[in-house]
């Protein structure tokens, strides 16, 4: 059985951080049964973009530090390392706090720059990955627990996904985007490629909303870990009150056999999840209702199904971030105004992932907006 530990830790304050990943640790055999004296240890944090720890969007630098000393006291060299969304890595690093995580647990940042191209085993035959992920010998998962507009949810499997450098991001989207049955399987031959020796997951104050970047923090306080991605994020989905069929990553993981999908297969150790008050995380306005619809009617009615993005003129500077970034390359600057052509949109969202001036929206089809305010009156009546 999957082993996936729960701690509770209501904030950040480093002395109860640290205690709180010790008893997480302890059910997994401690922080030394995962490094050894001299090895090169990468922590992978999310740092999806230049905001500040308050904001959710990036790994706590308290957790991160916390985990880096700990390493550090198993004898472990330790770096720090990621390919933010949008912004410079030192950027990123310096406003979310991970520069001053890394100074003071002695950490080397490194930024993922070049790349080595690997051959995989599944659907997607290469796939090129940082090579300082590749060459380190052990990896630290250090996702976020956040909402997630295109796969619902963000934490272990999706946060690999940073191993993926610069401008191969949206390509990739663009390959394996129009479907997220085909990106969750993506992710999950990412993770494959080179498995984390441990994960461990921020979600002390999680995101909710529209994340994984202009969503809200919402406090859980909970720390999570497991050897085993897939489980771990089955946890945190059930964590998040997210109901399994929306979750595109274990959706795909059951059908290629992946253990860790299946609650009664996971063994918990640690606090009970009962303990986490039974929250239900507000979904992503940007979510669907075609799971499960025959591809004819999809077709047929896609405008009515689907939510697209839209620029809201009084927030838009026009700056081209989410221009240059569209996958499918749908968005155009016309007479000083931002356009998306909705029959080329792939609706992966990256414009409103990286806008750093929350001025993408979410426009609803008709028979979206129908059912969504049908399934919110049942809700109701329940």
């Amino acid at each position: 059985m999957e082993k996936v530990s729960l701690a509770q830790c209501n904030d950040y304050d480093p002395a109860r951080v640290r205690e709180a990943l010790i008893s997480l640790l302890e059910p997994l055999g401690g922080m030394a049964a995962f490094v050894r004296p001299g090895e090169r240890v990468l922590l992978k944090p999310n740092l999806l973009a230049a905001k500040p720890p308050e904001a959710a969007v990036t790994t706590h630098p308290v957790v991160v530090k916390a985990v880096a000393d700990l390493v550090g006291e198993a004898g472990g060299r330790v770096m720090i390392g990621d390919s933010p969304g949008i912004g410079g890595f030192r950027k990123v690093a310096d406003k979310s706090g991970i520069s001053l995580a890394a100074r003071e647990s002695g950490a080397e940042l490194v930024e993922f720059d070049e790349t080595v191209e690997l051959n995989g085993a599944g659907t997607f035959r290469r796939i090129a990955i940082a090579r300082a992920y590749w060459e380190a010998d052990k990896v630290i998962n250090l996702p976020k627990l956040k909402t997630h507009e295109m796969m619902t949810m963000t934490c272990a499997v999706k946060n690999l996904f940073g191993v993926v450098v610069g401008t191969e991001k949206p390509a990739w989207h663009l390959r394996a985007g129009q479907s997220r049955e085909q990106f969750a399987r993506l992710l999950l031959e990412i993770y494959l490629l080179k498995k984390p020796a441990l994960n461990i997951v921020d979600a002390i104050v999680a995101m909710e909303g529209n994340g994984p970047g202009s969503g809200d923090p919402i406090g859980l306080g909970a720390l999570l870990a497991g050897v085993n991605p897939v489980a771990v994020d089955t946890v945190a989905g059930r964590l998040a009150g997210i109901a399994a069929e929306l979750l595109p990553v274990e959706r795909e993981a059951a059908r290629m056999g992946l253990t860790g999908t299946d609650m009664g297969e996971l063994e918990l150790a640690g606090a009970p999840l009962d303990r986490f008050g039974g929250k239900r995380f507000r979904l992503p306005t940007g979510l669907d209702v075609q799971f499960g619809l025959p591809a004819f009617i999809k077709n047929g009615l896609r405008r009515h199904l689907l939510s697209f993005p839209v620029a809201d003129a009084r927030r838009c500077v026009l700056c081209g971030i989410c221009r240059d970034a569209c996958p499918p390359e749908a968005i155009q600057i016309k007479n000083s105004s931002l356009a998306v052509n909705q029959r080329s949109c792939i609706r992966c969202w990256c414009c409103r992932e990286l806008c750093p001036h929350d001025a993408m929206q979410v426009r609803r089809g008709v028979l979206l907006r129908i059912a969504t305010a049908f399934s919110r009156s049942r809700g109701k009546r329940r």
